[in-house]
C-alpha cells in the first residue's frame, strides 16, 4: 500500500504523534496497517509498549516518509490504519451540527470521553473525522468513542426517536444551571460554530449558557465542556 499525505477520499488515515498512536493501538488495533518509527526516536517505554501492542511485522523505521506525513512537525510516531464505520449505541450523545473546525472537533472528542459520553453524532456537511489534525487535537480519544455521521438533524432524530434533545440556542430562556436532566437517554446538541442550530428547533428543552454582557458567545470548544462538566455533575449527584 502506497501511503500519501491526506486525503478526505482516501481509504486510510495516521495519527500523528506517539500518544495518539497508542491508543490508535490500544483501542482499534485490528484496524491498523502499519506503525512508522523514526529512526531518533529512542523513547525505550513507549517502544516497548508498541512493540507490545502490535506484531513486529508492522513496525517500520521510514524517516522520509514520517517526514513526509507530518509536514515536518516534530514528530517521531505515526500509526497507519484503515477507516472504519461505528454507529452509535442507545447510550447519550453528542450531537454537532455541522461542526466546521478540524481542532475544535478534536478537542470537543476528547472532552466528551473525559465526561464519559461515548457517542458523538456529526451533521454534514462537517469535519472529516479522520483529519490526521482532528486526530492529533483529539490526543488519540477519537479511537475511544463511537462517531456517526447523519445528512440532517431530522435523520439523527428518526433514527434515536427515544433521546430527549437538549439544544444550545442563544434564544433559549431556560438556563443549563436549572436543568436536571432527569431524562434518559439525552442528547446534548450543538450548533455550527458560526449559525447555531436552526431557530425551528426552539422549544422547552432547549438551553442557554448564560454569561456575561462582557461577551457575545462562548467558543463552542468551552461551550461544549461547561456543558458536558455541568450534566456529569447533576448525573454524579444521584
Amino acid at each position: 500500500m502506497e501511503i500519501i499525505k491526506y486525503k478526505k477520499v482516501l481509504e486510510y488515515s495516521y495519527s500523528l504523534g506517539a500518544f495518539p498512536t497508542i491508543e490508535l493501538l490500544r483501542n482499534k488495533n485490528e484496524y491498523v496497517e502499519k506503525v512508522l518509527i523514526h529512526s531518533t526516536f529512542t523513547n525505550e517505554e513507549v517502544l516497548n509498549e508498541i512493540n507490545g501492542l502490535v506484531s513486529k511485522d508492522k513496525i517500520f523505521i521510514n524517516d522520509k516518509l514520517i517526514n513526509k506525513l507530518s509536514d515536518k512537525e516534530n514528530i517521531f510516531v505515526i500509526g497507519i490504519f484503515r477507516k472504519y464505520k461505528i454507529e452509535l449505541d442507545n447510550d447519550n450523545h453528542l450531537v454537532l451540527d455541522r461542526p466546521s473546525n478540524m481542532g475544535n472537533l478534536g478537542t470537543i472528542i476528547r472532552s466528551s470521553l473525559g465526561f464519559n459520553i461515548h457517542n458523538i453524532a456529526i451533521i454534514r456537511p462537517g469535519v472529516d473525522m479522520f483529519d490526521p489534525k482532528v486526530i492529533r487535537s483529539s490526543m488519540g480519544s477519537i479511537f475511544s468513542v463511537n462517531v456517526e455521521y447523519f445528512d440532517s438533524l431530522e435523520e439523527y432524530i428518526k433514527k434515536y426517536p427515544k433521546h430527549t434533545l437538549y439544544k444550545f440556542m442563544l434564544q433559549a430562556s431556560k438556563s443549563l444551571r436549572d436543568e436536571e436532566f432527569n431524562k434518559y437517554p439525552i442528547s446534548l446538541v450543538f450548533g455550527n460554530e458560526a449559525t447555531g442550530i436552526d431557530q425551528k428547533y426552539l422549544d422547552e428543552n432547549s438551553l442557554i449558557i448564560k454569561h456575561s454582557d462582557k461577551i457575545d458567545s462562548l467558543n463552542i470548544t468551552n461551550a461544549v465542556s461547561i456543558a458536558l462538566y455541568e450534566y456529569s455533575s447533576k448525573i454524579e449527584k444521584r
